[in-house]
């Protein structure tokens, strides 16, 4: 990180706030200092948020959790469910602010369980490096989560996610510190979002299907990766992806397809790229079936991930890099279906290279450059 404190402000829209300023079970609004939530950003705030929480849960109609504009310090804290409605809202116009030691946190600072229908609009959480939210066991929609130190957001086993309005920064020095990371998840949406960090903006693991993302600037970073895939000898597959008016500049990667080279059952299809403007980008196109970080426990041996139907329209920019688009797949299991639509992409207002291998044909429509591969 630049320094030992990140800002990230969340904007979700999936019901919208209640407006009622009743305090009573039946539902309405609940403000944080009603409980004792302390403004000065000192004082432990997680028994007031508590309370607050579990008064919204017993509510049986649409309720909304307000935290007003002041700082609000707030050590690791488990809202649990289930809980008698499915539209409760957090709106959040003030800052929650993480414990100065990570340590007292574990793997999460806040963690949501069982619940669904959980939305939070606006709002910064000054997580002070550290991760931020943790889904498990929920459904339809689940707020965000983080499942290591230094992930920023992790949709993990949830569905019908939206996330709209973010930006995420973190110093492009500091390793691991993707985004948003989305597994094992359906019907996720990521749109108009800012993302600066030392890793992926986006990176989708194993078991993510119908996901959107849409409106999003990356750089610097890894750019939006799908993987790393395969790792496992038994995995889920990834399917159903489209990221579409996405601005790349400055990123090591731009959109990228990676998996083990180990034996594995899974696979990545049905992937659309479209409307796509990178600038300076050292790998623009990449597919790479050979990821083997330190050469352990892969060396020597074919991915067994099935890559099929990618589709790259619209992308235009620059490379800084000769080769632009670098397509490196499975000996075993060579892509297929990989289309490519209006591509230009330059290196030092030259024509860039492409490089592919093991891609059972590929098919190019429109002008389509580079075209060593074709």
């Amino acid at each position: 990180m630049d320094s030992s404190t990140s800002y990230f402000v969340l904007a979700f829209a999936f019901f919208f706030l209640t407006s009622s300023a009743s305090l009573t079970a039946s539902g309405g609004k609940h403000n944080v200092l009603d409980y004792g939530a302390k403004p000065d950003g000192r004082t432990d705030s997680s028994k007031a948020f508590l309370a607050t929480w579990e008064q919204a849960c017993r509510s049986t109609k649409p309720t909304t959790i307000y935290v007003p504009p002041s700082k609000f310090l707030l050590p690791k804290v488990a809202f649990r469910g289930p809980c008698k409605n499915n539209a409760t809202s957090i709106r959040i116009d003030g800052t929650l602010v993480a414990p100065s030691d990570y340590r007292v946190l574990g793997e999460q600072w806040i963690f949501f369980e069982n619940v669904n229908g959980v939305s939070i609009f606006g709002g910064i959480l000054d997580g002070r490096g550290i991760g931020l939210w943790t889904c498990k066991n929920s459904s339809r929609n689940c707020p965000t989560g983080a499942t290591s130190q230094m992930f920023h957001i992790v949709i993990n086993g949830c569905q019908k996610v939206r996330m709209q309005g973010l930006r995420i920064s973190a110093s492009y020095r500091s390793p691991n510190t993707d985004g948003i990371h989305v597994q094992l998840s359906d019907g996720v949406t990521i749109l108009n979002t800012k993302i600066k960090t030392g890793d992926d903006c986006v990176s989708i693991g194993a078991g993510t299907t119908d996901l959107r993302i849409e409106n999003v600037v990356c750089g610097p970073g890894h750019g939006i990766s799908i993987g790393s895939l395969g790792k496992d000898l038994e995995e889920p597959g990834v399917q159903n992806v489209t990221v579409k008016n996405v601005t790349l500049t400055d990123s090591q990667n731009g959109l990228r397809i990676k998996s083990w080279g180990r034996p594995s059952n899974g696979f990545a299809k049905d992937i659309l790229f479209q409307h796509v403007v990178m600038t300076n980008v050292q790998n623009p196109i990449v597919i790479d079936q050979n990821y083997c970080p330190d050469n352990k426990d892969c060396p020597g041996q074919a991915s067994g991930t099935k890559i099929s139907n990618v589709t790259y329209k619209d992308i235009h920019g620059t490379s800084a890099t000769q080769v632009a688009v670098k397509f490196d797949c499975s000996k075993k299991h060579p892509c297929t279906g990989i289309r490519l639509e209006d591509v230009k992409l330059t290196y030092r207002n030259r024509l860039a290279y492409a490089s592919c291998r093991n891609v059972d044909g590929i098919t190019a429509s429109g002008s389509v450059k580079p075209q060593s591969c074709l």
